[in-house]
C-alpha cells in the first residue's frame, strides 16, 4: 500500500513538472517502476497507458488557458503517434540503451541553444489579437511540414525509452523560437496524448496485458489528474524568459550524465555537475522572476501616473 502512494505522488509530480515545463512526466515515472524491478517494456507500457488519461487532461487543461496551437498539434502528434507505435513494437523485442547517451548529447545542445536565444531577446515577440489570443505564427504555417519527423522521431524514442517526447519536441520547437514557451508546452502536452494513445496500442499487441500492473497504471492516472490542471494554470503565470530558462536546465539537467559518459567520465562527476545545473537554474529561474515581477510593478505605476 505504501509503495502504492508512493507510486501515486510520484505520477502527481511527474505531472506537474511535465504539464509546467513540457517534458519530464515519462523520464520520471519510468525511473521509479525501473527501480521497483519492472523490466524496461513493461515500465514504459505502464507509464503509457496512465498517460492516456493524464495527457488528455493536461491537453484539454492548456486548450482552455489558450496555450494550444491547434494545426501544429495535429502535425506533430499524429507523425508523433506513428513513431510511438514503431518504438513500442521495437522495444518489446530490443534495447536500445546504446543509443541513448547519442541522444543526449543532442538534448544538451538543444538545451544550451534555448536558454541563449531566450535569455539574450533573440525571439520575435508574437503579437497578440484584440481578444488577447495568440494567433497562429507565420512561420509555423510555412514551415510546419518540419513538424512531422520531430513527431516521428520524438515518439519513438518516447515509446523506445520510456520518455522522451517532451524532450525532444518541448526542447526542438523552443530552440526553432517560433512559438511562445508556453503555446510550445500546451501543444506538445496536448499533442502527447496520440502518442500515449498508439504507443499503448503497440505495446498490448506485442506484449499482451499479462505483465502489466493496473494497480501501478491507476496510481500513476490518479496522481497525473490531479496536477494536470495546476500545471497547466502555473504555465500561464511564468515569465517567457524564466520559462525557457527552466526549460533548458531541466533539458541539461536530465541528460549531462548520459551525455558526458561518451567520454569516458565517471558518474560522481555526472551526479556533481547535475546538482551544479540543478542549483544554477533555480538561481537564474528565481533572478528573471524577480525582474519579471519588478518590470511589471514598474509598468503599473508608471500607467497609473499617466
Amino acid at each position: 500500500m505504501v509503495t502504492l502512494i508512493a507510486i501515486g505522488f510520484a505520477g502527481f509530480v511527474a505531472q506537474l513538472v511535465d504539464g509546467s515545463l513540457g517534458m519530464g512526466y515519462g523520464v520520471t515515472s519510468t525511473s521509479l517502476l525501473l527501480t521497483l524491478g519492472l523490466a524496461p517494456a513493461l515500465a514504459s507500457a505502464s507509464v503509457h497507458l496512465a498517460e492516456i488519461g493524464t495527457t488528455a487532461a493536461s491537453g484539454l487543461s492548456h486548450w482552455r488557458m489558450g496555450n494550444v496551437d491547434m494545426r501544429s498539434l495535429l502535425l506533430i502528434g499524429i507523425p508523433g503517434g506513428v513513431g510511438g507505435f514503431l518504438g513500442a513494437v521495437v522495444l518489446a523485442n530490443l534495447s536500445l540503451d546504446a543509443a541513448r547517451p547519442m541522444v543526449s548529447v543532442v538534448l544538451l545542445v538543444l538545451g544550451g541553444v534555448i536558454i541563449a536565444r531566450f535569455i539574450h531577446g533573440r525571439r520575435a515577440p508574437v503579437a497578440r489579437q484584440a481578444d488577447g489570443a495568440e494567433p497562429a505564427d507565420a512561420s509555423v504555417r510555412r514551415h510546419g511540414w518540419t513538424l512531422i519527423p520531430l513527431g516521428l522521431v520524438g515518439g519513438f524514442l518516447d515509446a523506445s525509452g520510456g520518455g522522451g517526447w517532451g524532450p525532444v519536441t518541448t526542447s526542438s520547437l523552443m530552440a526553432a523560437a517560433r512559438m511562445r514557451p508556453r503555446t510550445v508546452i500546451g501543444t506538445v502536452s496536448g499533442s502527447e496524448f496520440i502518442v500515449s494513445v498508439a504507443a499503448s496500442v503497440g505495446f498490448l499487441l506485442t506484449l499482451g496485458s499479462a505483465g502489466i500492473d493496473f494497480g501501478i497504471v491507476a496510481m500513476l492516472l490518479g496522481g497525473g489528474l490531479i496536477a494536470a490542471p495546476i500545471a497547466a494554470w502555473l504555465v500561464g503565470k511564468f515569465d517567457d524568459q524564466a520559462l525557457a530558462a527552466g526549460v533548458g536546465g531541466l533539458i541539461i539537467f536530465l541528460n549531462i550524465d548520459r551525455g558526458l559518459g561518451l567520454f569516458g567520465l565517471s558518474t560522481t562527476i555526472g551526479l556533481g555537475l547535475r546538482l551544479a545545473v540543478a542549483a544554477l537554474s533555480i538561481v537564474v529561474v528565481g533572478f528573471l522572476l524577480l525582474r519579471s515581477r519588478a518590470r511589471r510593478s514598474t509598468a503599473a505605476s508608471e500607467s497609473g501616473a499617466a
